[in-house]
């Protein structure tokens, strides 16, 4: 049997699908490694676990695909990862110079203050790389870096070191490392790097200076689909690597977005991209101006814009692992369906600050409006109801951006859309359709995708074509509530979040 295999690195676990060729999951495997906070907002994984976990994943996945399928011949591997999250490494041995910092990580703030006011503008770096000043991208981080590690800046020093995100790291392992290791990364992930330009597709030299990166710390930029090189040892040696995206770029891919048409994944964070086409669009309301997809050389690129919302997925896991207000992520819904509405309560997670639209890294949660009523069935709805509040706003920027009056549908996926209720609030707060495809697996599927197409497996039109009938069917939730209450109480969120802002400050001593 001929087949595509994914793999999905992210912030929280490490996942391989393998895929037939009509796009059905034939087998897969799923390992959790261990996030490091060695301080309050810091967040860092060791990369040497991270590609431990990408072997043991693979060798898994190819065993179950064998044990289910019989004799398989994978044509082709895709990778996606979590986007931002900054490495360096030593060309000399291969070996990592410090753990990497995490993408949600904001240990750059003050950086990133400094940046603002020498430049004279959060935006200086927009008409180029599309981003704003901001922790959030991975120039900054790694400047922090340079700042702060002696083994990195004697490694900058001496022309060794490697600066690069997840997927750079684990292309380079996978074609051998220091053995010979391809030094590649693709569009997609280059454009969170705050080093690129969006319009050439290339680095941007004078930014670089700025940052301190040579030329020769970077990877190769390519395209979403193409032949980067080939796994050299494993279950998959000589398997061509021809498919790549970030994370969010991978799932708008599976879930076949084309231009006007937008996504929302919902995992750790959540990340709401809207296709724009061909043209880079420039965002006066606070949202990131991007890559969508760029299947292949002679393609035509694919921009985007994006808005990133840091805590989704993780508001849910805090209230179980920090509060002990649920017992299991699966009680959330259940919990939250047991009363009919917050009783006035709203919440703003903005645990490590607001990203967007807001960019304030000053902000810190907030729970408002709680009375001797308030139960914790109040405050996990609040919650649930705050990522779709931050979805409503980012969708609203978009709208505003790219001059689109009749948004017909959001399209959803990630872990946390499975709760039906979750997406019901998100339908009424939105005032549009949401679809949640039968297949939740949309990250992984981008990735199979770009590398099908990459080797010819699969055709641009065939991934692409809406009509294809899909192995299951989706699920659309339709706004229950009025345009005028939902509006009402968009103002309530509105005023929630202007009382979470400068609130970094009472953690000062």
């Amino acid at each position: 049997m001929e087949c595509i295999t994914a793999i999905d690195q992210g912030t929280q676990s490490t996942r391989v699908l393998i895929f037939d060729q009509h796009a059905r999951v034939v087998a897969k495997h799923q390992v959790e490694f261990q996030q490091i906070n060695p301080q309050s907002g810091w967040t860092e994984h060791d990369p040497s676990v991270i590609w431990e976990s990408v072997q043991t994943c693979i060798k898994e996945a190819v065993a179950a695909a064998t044990a289910s399928a019989g004799s398989i011949h994978v044509k082709a591997v895709g990778i996606t990862n979590q986007r931002e999250t900054t490495l360096v490494w030593d060309r000399r041995t291969g070996k990592p110079l410090c753990n990497a910092i995490v993408w949600l990580d904001n240990r750059t703030s003050a950086i990133c203050r400094r940046w603002e006011t020498e430049l004279g503008s959060r935006d200086h770096f927009r008409p180029v790389t599309g981003l704003p000043i901001s922790t959030y991208f991975s120039a900054y981080k790694f400047q922090w870096m340079l700042e702060n590690v002696p083994e990195v800046a004697a490694a900058v020093q001496e022309d060794r070191c490697v600066l690069g995100t997840v997927d750079t790291w684990l292309i380079y392992n996978l074609t051998g490392g220091v053995d010979g290791g391809v030094l590649v990364t693709d569009v997609t992930n280059a454009a969170r790097t705050n080093l690129m330009d969006l319009h050439s597709l290339s680095w941007h030299e004078p930014t670089m200076a700025l940052f301190g990166v040579q030329r020769s710390m970077l990877a190769d930029i390519r395209s979403n689909a193409e032949v980067y090189g080939t796994v050299k040892v494993g279950p998959l040696a000589g398997v061509p690597i021809a498919g790549c995206l970030g994370d969010q770029q991978a799932a708008m891919l599976g879930q076949r977005c084309k231009p006007g048409e937008a996504k929302n994944t919902y995992g750790t964070g959540s990340f709401i991209v809207m296709n724009t086409g061909t043209e880079v669009v420039e965002s006066k309301q606070g949202l990131l101006t991007t890559m969508a997809y760029h299947l292949g050389p002679r393609s035509p690129p694919q921009y985007a814009l994006e808005g990133s919302i840091a805590i989704a997925g993780a508001g849910i896991s805090w209230l179980r692992d920090k509060l002990n207000i649920l017992e299991s992520a699966a009680e959330c819904e259940e919990l939250a369906a047991s009363v009919p509405d917050t009783a006035g309560v709203y919440f703003v997670p903005a645990f490590s600050g607001l990203l967007a639209p807001h960019w304030r890294p000053d902000a810190r949660g907030a729970l408002l409006g709680m009375t001797t009523y308030t139960s914790r069935a109040h405050v996990v709805r609040a919650m649930l109801e705050a990522i779709c509040w931050q979805t409503r706003e980012v969708m609203d920027a978009m709208r505003s951006d790219a001059d689109l009056t009749n948004l017909k549908l959001l399209r959803v996926d990630g872990g946390a859309s499975v709760n039906n209720l979750f997406m019901q609030l998100q339908a009424d707060i939105l005032q549009v359709p949401v679809q949640r495809p039968g297949h939740l697996e949309t990250t992984c599927l981008g990735a199979a995708y770009a590398a099908g197409i990459g080797v010819g497996f699969w055709t641009q039109d065939w991934v692409l074509d809406d009509s294809r009938k899909q192995a299951e069917p989706n699920t659309d939730f339709l706004p229950s509530v009025s345009q005028g209450d939902a509006d009402r109480r968009y103002q309530c969120w509105k005023f929630a979040v202007q009382r979470s802002f400068d609130l970094d400050r009472l953690a000062q001593p």
